[in-house]
């Protein structure tokens, strides 16, 4: 099969919709697919990978995106020869696999990552609350009803999409991941290039440093655990534009030698840094199917988080980790709990692991893999039709003008 994943930004931008497309496409090709990335912007970015097709945007500040309304004609000739598309995000990327995709009865699958709503109050947090969601009420439902198949990465997700007035069918297949580099035994980072010992307990968080990420609601957390235990450390891995106003409230609320900033690290380096913690901690309330929780579960970490979509589809309160709601005293006795029950948080790392194997890269692929045939099957009496001929005729020959 030919299989075009659309995107509004990819590599050299991170992210976890970037990882998910970036995995799958290497899992479909591994399995004889042809997989194509169409993107935008980053022109002069060396592609490590084969069939990135990028067009011309327009840069939105430093946040990653690339405004473009079309794609170039190149471009769109590609995209006819695919046998299916699947859309990850669906205002730029989406709006252009409907002009282009629709009228050629080309298969469309849309994968909703993302809580765009909270992700409005997050980046414009002066506007009101309700803006975000109205505005997905308002684009969500007609968006959904346009394409072939509306797939949500937890049931949390799922139920979003139904209170936003999506009325269609949404599947659920969870984000794959691959884990066998967190399984396997890898040599942890030495904890005293940190100023930590061994009977020191390290609570780590990776991922992006953005609005989102309701990041110092996490070090004001930990700072009312570090007041009662001088052996508790936060190591915080990654970057983004938040990384120096945390920087500087850890200061303030004078926790800066119990909390580690190490930036960017390689995603090969990852699970050395995962290895030398003893539990993972996001108060993130944005993600839908949080890879780098699922990440942590399988290095055999126990997870505190807070009761969100997502989240609380990953997190098995008690078993696999610790579930609080978005108040402080919540949040910070469950960390506290985290902290001082030893024998309990090895066991529930333990179950972590076992219960990351139903998000291996190859059960979620084959899953997806299904959908794609089976829409493509149903498609192809339409694309034989004699209309759709015509416009393929009509495609070739504008191609040749």
């Amino acid at each position: 099969m030919k299989i075009a994943m659309l995107v509004d930004r990819y590599k050299p931008y991170i992210s976890g919709i970037t990882n998910y497309v970036a995995l799958n496409k290497q899992a479909l090709e591994k399995a004889g697919h042809e997989v194509y990335v169409f993107t935008f912007g980053d022109e002069d970015y060396q592609d490590l990978e084969t069939h990135i097709i990028r067009s011309p945007g327009i840069p939105l500040v430093d946040t990653g995106y690339f405004i473009s309304l079309a794609y170039p004609r190149r471009v769109r000739q590609l995209l006819y020869t695919m046998d299916v598309v699947h859309v990850h995000h669906p205002f730029l990327s989406g709006s252009l696999a409907l002009r282009y995709c629709r009228p050629r009865r080309i298969p469309l699958i849309f994968t909703n990552h993302t809580r765009y709503d909270l992700y409005t109050q997050a980046y414009l947090p002066n506007l009101p609350e309700s803006v975000g969601e109205t505005a997905m009420r308002a684009f969500l439902p007609v968006f959904c009803r346009a394409v072939d198949l509306v797939i949500a990465p937890s049931a949390g997700m799922a139920e979003v999409l139904v209170r936003f007035g999506v009325d269609v069918t949404v599947k659920v297949i969870p984000n794959g991941v691959d884990l066998s580099p967190f399984q396997n035994s890898v040599e942890a980072k030495n904890r005293q290039d940190y100023g930590m010992s061994s009977g020191d307990v390290l609570l780590i968080y990776v991922g992006r440093l953005g609005p989102e990420k309701n990041l110092p609601f996490l070090l004001r957390c930990f700072a009312g655990t570090a007041q009662a235990f001088d052996h508790v450390h936060l190591m915080i891995t990654g970057d983004g534009v938040e990384r120096q106003n945390l920087e500087a409230l850890a200061q303030d609320l004078k926790i800066s030698p119990k909390v580690h900033f190490t930036g960017m690290v390689a995603y090969p380096e990852l699970p050395a840094y995962l290895a030398m913690a003893d539990a993972f901690v996001t108060a993130s309330v944005t993600e839908v199917h949080p890879l780098s929780v699922i990440e942590a579960m399988a290095a055999g970490l126990p997870v505190l988080g807070i009761i969100s979509p997502g989240v609380a589809d990953t997190i098995e309160e008690g078993l696999t980790g610790y579930l609080a709601t978005e108040d402080m005293a919540s949040f910070t006795a469950k960390m506290v709990r985290m902290v001082t029950v030893g024998n309990e948080r090895r066991a529930m790392g333990a179950r972590a692991r076992q219960s990351a194997e139903k998000y291996q890269i190859d059960r979620t692929n084959r899953l997806m893999l299904e959908q794609y045939e089976l829409l493509a099957a149903q498609a192809l009496p339409a694309r034989r039709s004699l209309r759709t001929q015509l416009r393929r005729l009509m495609d070739h020959w504008l191609e040749l003008q």
